[in-house]
C-alpha cells in the first residue's frame, strides 16, 4: 500500500459515516474467501445504505490474514462525541454484512453501540495501517 503524500480533502458525504470495503488482492477473491459472492456482498451494502452511509471500494488495506475486511468510519457528529473507526475483519457471511448494516442505520460509531456480534469480526491494524486510512 503506497504511503499519501499529502493530507486528502474531506470527501463530500463526511457528514454520513463511512464504510470502506476492501477489494484488493485478498479480500473480495473466490481464491482467498470461496463461497461468498464478494460483488453481491459490496451491491448489498450500497443499496442498504443509500442515502444513510458512503459505501466505498479500495484497494488492499493490508490486512490480508482477516480477508475480507471492512471499516466503519464514525459520521462527523459519531466523532465529536469519541467515535473512531471500526475494522471488522473476516466478513464471509451475508448475516454479517446484515449486522453492520444495522448498526449503521443506527448510527455507527460514536452514536451507536456495536452490536456484540461484531465483536467476533472486530481488530486493531497496525497504527501505520490505520493512519493511511484516516488522512
Amino acid at each position: 500500500m503506497s504511503r499519501r503524500t499529502k493530507k486528502a480533502a474531506p470527501t463530500p458525504g463526511a457528514a454520513r459515516p463511512t464504510v470502506t470495503v476492501c477489494r484488493g488482492c485478498c479480500c473480495g477473491t473466490p481464491a482467498k474467501v470461496p463461497r461468498l459472492d464478494h460483488e453481491a456482498q459490496i451491491t448489498d451494502l450500497r443499496s442498504q445504505l443509500a442515502g444513510v452511509a458512503m459505501v466505498r471500494r479500495t484497494d488492499c488495506l493490508d490486512a490480508c490474514e482477516r480477508a475480507n475486511v471492512i471499516v466503519i468510519q464514525p459520521s462527523a457528529e459519531g466523532r465529536k462525541v469519541g467515535g473512531r473507526p471500526v475494522w471488522l475483519g473476516q466478513v464471509n457471511d451475508p448475516g454479517a454484512a446484515a449486522d453492520i448494516t444495522a448498526w449503521v442505520k443506527n448510527g455507527g460509531p460514536g452514536l451507536a453501540e456495536t452490536p456484540d456480534v461484531l465483536d467476533l469480526y472486530t481488530f486493531q491494524p497496525s497504527r501505520r495501517i490505520r493512519h493511511e486510512l484516516e488522512d
